[in-house]
């Protein structure tokens, strides 16, 4: 990604479907955490997010069962993706996270999880979101809440001025 630019280079800019849809663009610039993890989205739109990860060594703590963090983390990435969706199309704003509550329901050691958010609360300052995960069998392992703060362009965050991308230049905080 360039640094400190105002503008972005065209790569980096997310495009939906005909139908409002990001995933192929999201999937296309997969990099970083959602890379590590092999989670693809299926579905990314203001309104939800769908993503699948196939369940691998690398997912799994000592018991051999699916590590809490990959829950949490996976929960995050979908409500925070459709959070920033969101903010960017309807505010021209950004988003970044406040909280992340994240239950574990049922134990699981293979196959393939799908997680999906969908907004419990859209405002003008903050957002929530829930999310579901479920194994192969369509059984809930997993159910979390991510609360969001709305940030506009010029705020500060984290010693840096946030710089505001649109839906179609992927509207997270930088």
């Amino acid at each position: 990604m360039p640094e400190k630019k105002d503008e972005l280079e065209p790569s980096h800019r997310l495009s939906a479907s005909v139908d409002g849809d990001y995933s192929a663009s999201l999937n296309a610039r997969r990099d970083g955490w959602n890379s590590a993890m092999g989670l693809r989205f299926m579905r990314a739109t203001p309104d939800e997010v769908i993503a699948e990860l196939d369940i691998a060594a690398r997912h799994l703590q000592a018991y051999g069962i699916v590590h809490g963090g990959v829950y949490s983390g996976i929960i995050e990435t979908v409500a925070s993706v459709a959070a920033a969706l969101w903010a960017g199309e309807n505010n021209n704003q950004s988003v970044v996270g406040l909280e992340n509550n994240t239950s574990f329901l049922n134990a699981v050691r293979e196959g393939r999880l799908r997680v999906c958010a969908r907004p419990l609360m859209r405002g003008r300052r903050t957002q929530v979101w829930a999310a579901e995960v479920t194994d192969g069998a369509a059984r809930l392992v997993a159910e979390g809440k991510v609360r969001f703060l709305s940030l506009t362009a010029g705020s500060a965050l984290a010693g840096e001025t946030v710089r505001i991308r649109s839906a179609q230049n992927h509207s997270r905080a930088e």
